[in-house]
C-alpha cells in the first residue's frame, strides 16, 4: 500500500503542558485506523496536526503529492445561513467548476447519507444530522484519507451503526480518535495509542481493538517488570558506592557511567509507569436496603404535543441497574428527570422512599462553572474534602482523579472534555446516594477511565438509571434495559443488540412505500371471504419472497447509482431510470399482495 501521510518526530505542548514529544507514525492507502489515548494526551491535536490546521511545535508531516485528506472535528460548525445543499456545494466550490456538476454531486452524496430535505438549513439541524451533514462535506470531495475526530459525538446509536456501515464500506482510508470500544472493534483493522507511557510516545498494533489490549498489557507488563529490575539494580549500585570513598576510587569509571545511565532508564521508566494510573472512581452508597426505592406507576409523558412514552412501569431497588434506550430526542433524558423528582410525568405516579437521596450526572456536565479553577472546583469550601469518613487535602483528592498540583489553578474551561468529565464524576462521589441518574457519563472519558467507571458502577449497591452510547457500558453493566422507540412507543429488551435489531426492523416497515387502497366497492355488512383460485394462492404464499427480491433489487440499483461518475450524465440517467423501474416494481407488488389479502379477507 502506497504511503498517503507521513509525521516524523512531532512534539506539542498546551498552556506549559507537554502532550507528546518525537511522536512518529505513518498512514497508508486503505489502512483503517483506531487512534486511542488517555483524556490530556492530545489526540484532538495530533488530528489537527496531521490535518494542517494547527502546527507542531517541532517535528513534520508530510503527504504524497495530489492526496486529499478530509478532516471531521468533534464539532461541527457551518457558515450561517446556508441550507444543506448549500453546505456541501460550497465544499466543491474550488473543485468542479461547473454548478450543475457541483449540484448533482452534492444531492447524490446528501442522498447516500440519510437526508430528504435538502434545502433545510443547516443551523436547525440536531447534533446527529449535523454530524451527519459534517460526513457528506467531507465525502462529496472523494479524500483518499479521511481524519474524524470523534465522529460519534451527537449520533444516537442507530446512527453510530450507520457510520460503522458506512466507514466499513468506504474506498479510502482513515484515522479515527475515539472512545468507543464497540465503534473501534467495528471499524478499525489496527489501532494507535498515544500516551507517554510508550517510549516514543506512541504503540501502534495491526489487530482489533481486543487483540491490541492484550499486547498493550503484555507490553506495560514487561515495561513494570524492566522498572522493577532496573530500580534493583541501582539500588545495589548506590548501596555499594556508599560503602566508602576508597570503593568509589577504586571503581572502573566505566561502572559509574553504567550507573549514572541506568538511573536516567530509571527515572524515565517511572516517569512512563507514572502515566498508567487510573482515575479513582467509587461512588458512596448510603447503604440504604429498602426494597422498594422508587416505583413508577403507568407513567407518561410527551413533549410539545408529541408523545414521548406512556404507560411506563419501573421499579428500582438496591442493585438495580435499568439503561435506557432510544434514538436522540426520544426522551430518554426526560423520562429520567421524570423518575428523579426534576420533571412532573402528564400520567401515573412516581412513589420514593421517605428520604430518598439521588445523585444527577447532567448530560453534557451542565452543572459544571467552567471559569472556575479546578481547586475551587473540587473543594469549593476550603482546602479539603470529605469522602466517607476520611478527610483529604484537595491536591491528593485532585490526585485520585490523574490531576498533578499544577493543574490546581487552571480553569476548567482549559481541561479536555474528558478531564471535565472526572471533575464532575469527582464533586458527585462526595455525595452518598441511593440512586445514581447518569445521563451520558462517559462522553469524552477515556477508555481507562470508562473501564473503572464501569467496575465501580457494577459494585454500587444502590440502584443506578443509565444513559449512554457506550454499547460495551450497557450490556454489561445493564441488568434491565428499557428501549423508547421515537415515537411514543417503550418495551423492556434483553440487549442493546436486541433493542438495535427491533429498532432497525420497524423503522424499515415505517419506510417502505404503501400502495394507496384502491376504493371498495359497496357489499353488504355480512361479506364473506372470497377463496382464491389455485394460481393467486400460488402468487400470495409467495409474495413475501417476492417482495424481498425486489427490495433488494431496489438497493443494488440505488448502489449502481452511487458508482456513477456525476460528469456521465447518460449513465446517470440510465442508472436513475433502472432505480426508477426497480421502485416501480415494489410498489406493484404491494399494491398487488394488498388485493390479493383484501379477496381473502373478504374486503
Amino acid at each position: 500500500m502506497s504511503l498517503l501521510l507521513s509525521a516524523q518526530n512531532l512534539t506539542k505542548s498546551f498552556a506549559h503542558r507537554p502532550l507528546f514529544a518525537g511522536l512518529c507514525l505513518d498512514v497508508r492507502a486503505g489502512e483503517r485506523v483506531g487512534l486511542i489515548g488517555p483524556n490530556g494526551a492530545g489526540k484532538s491535536t495530533l488530528v489537527k496536526i496531521l490535518a494542517g490546521l494547527e502546527p507542531a511545535d517541532a517535528g513534520t508531516v508530510t503527504s504524497r503529492r495530489g492526496v486529499k485528506v478530509g478532516y471531521i472535528p468533534q464539532d461541527d460548525v457551518f457558515p450561517p445561513g446556508l441550507t444543506v445543499h448549500g453546505v456541501v456545494t460550497a465544499a466543491l466550490a474550488a473543485e468542479v467548476p461547473e454548478e450543475h456538476e457541483r449540484d448533482t454531486q452534492a444531492t447524490i452524496t446528501l442522498t447516500q447519507v440519510g437526508f430528504d430535505d435538502l434545502d433545510q438549513l443547516a443551523g436547525t439541524l440536531s447534533g446527529g444530522w449535523r454530524k451527519r451533514l459534517a460526513l457528506a462535506r467531507e465525502l462529496v470531495r472523494k479524500p483518499d484519507l479521511l481524519l474524524l475526530d470523534e465522529p460519534t459525538n451527537h449520533l444516537d446509536l442507530p446512527g453510530v451503526v450507520w457510520l460503522e456501515r458506512l466507514l466499513r464500506n468506504a474506498p479510502f482510508g482513515y484515522l479515527a480518535a475515539t472512545h468507543d470500544r464497540a465503534f473501534l472493534r467495528a471499524i478499525a483493522d489496527e489501532i494507535l495509542e498515544v500516551s507517554r507511557v510508550y517510549p516514543g510516545g506512541a504503540f501502534r498494533v495491526a489487530a482489533g481493538y481486543d487483540d491490541f489490549a492484550e499486547k498493550r498489557d503484555e507490553f506495560l507488563e514487561g515495561q513494570e517488570r524492566q522498572r522493577q529490575a532496573v530500580a534493583n539494580q541501582v539500588r545495589r549500585e548506590t548501596e555499594w558506592l556508599g560503602h566508602k570513598a576508597q570503593a568509589r576510587t577504586r571503581k572502573a569509571s566505566s561502572r559509574i557511567e553504567a550507573a549514572g545511565q541506568r538511573r536516567e532508564e530509571l527515572a524515565d521508566l517511572k516517569y512512563r509507569t507514572a502515566a498508567a494510573g487510573v482515575a479513582g472512581i467509587d461512588f458512596a452508597s448510603t447503604g440504604r436496603q429498602t426494597r422498594k426505592l422508587l416505583a413508577a406507576t403507568g407513567v407518561s409523558k410527551a413533549l410539545g404535543g408529541r408523545p414521548l412514552f406512556s404507560g411506563l412501569d419501573i421499579l428500582l431497588s438496591p442493585g438495580t441497574k435499568l439503561g435506557l434506550l432510544g434514538p436522540n430526542g426520544s426522551g430518554k433524558s426526560t423520562l429520567m428527570k421524570v423518575l428523579a423528582g426534576d420533571a412532573a410525568a402528564d400520567a401515573g405516579t412516581v412513589t420514593r422512599a421517605d428520604g430518598l437521596r439521588v445523585v444527577m450526572f447532567e448530560q453534557g456536565r451542565a452543572a459544571l462553572d467552567l471559569s472556575q479553577p479546578l481547586r475551587k472546583a473540587l473543594s469549593p469550601n476550603g482546602e479539603t474534602v470529605t469522602f466517607g469518613d476520611r478527610q483529604l487535602h484537595v491536591a491528593a483528592w485532585a490526585q485520585r482523579f490523574l490531576f498533578s498540583p499544577e493543574h490546581l489553578n487552571l480553569e476548567l474551561s482549559a481541561l479536555s472534555g474528558g478531564e471535565q468529565a472526572r471533575v464532575r464524576i469527582a464533586q458527585l462521589m462526595l455525595k452518598p446516594a441511593d440512586v445514581l441518574f447518569l445521563d451520558e457519563p462517559t462522553n469524552d472519558l477515556d477508555i481507562a477511565s470508562l473501564e473503572v467507571l464501569e467496575d465501580s458502577l457494577a459494585e454500587f449497591p444502590g440502584a443506578v438509571v443509565l444513559v449512554t452510547h457506550d454499547r460495551d457500558l450497557m450490556d454489561r453493566l445493564c441488568t434491565e434495559v428499557i428501549g423508547l422507540d421515537g415515537r411514543g412507543g417503550a418495551a423492556p429488551y434483553g440487549s442493546v443488540g436486541q433493542w438495535l435489531t427491533a429498532y432497525e426492523r420497524s423503522t424499515a416497515e415505517l419506510n417502505k412505500p404503501v400502495a394507496a387502497a384502491a376504493p371498495k366497492p359497496q357489499a353488504a355488512a355480512a361479506a364473506k371471504p372470497k377463496k382464491l383460485s389455485y394460481r393467486e394462492q400460488q402468487e400470495w404464499d409467495g409474495m413475501e419472497n417476492a417482495i424481498t427480491a425486489a427490495e433488494a433489487a431496489v438497493a443494488a440499483r440505488e448502489a449502481d447509482v452511487a458508482k456513477v461518475p456525476p460528469s456521465d450524465h447518460v449513465a446517470m440517467g440510465t442508472a436513475c431510470r433502472a432505480l426508477e423501474d426497480a421502485q416501480a416494481a415494489v410498489e406493484k407488488l404491494f399494491a398487488r399482495w394488498q388485493e390479493l389479502e383484501a379477496r381473502r379477507s373478504g374486503g
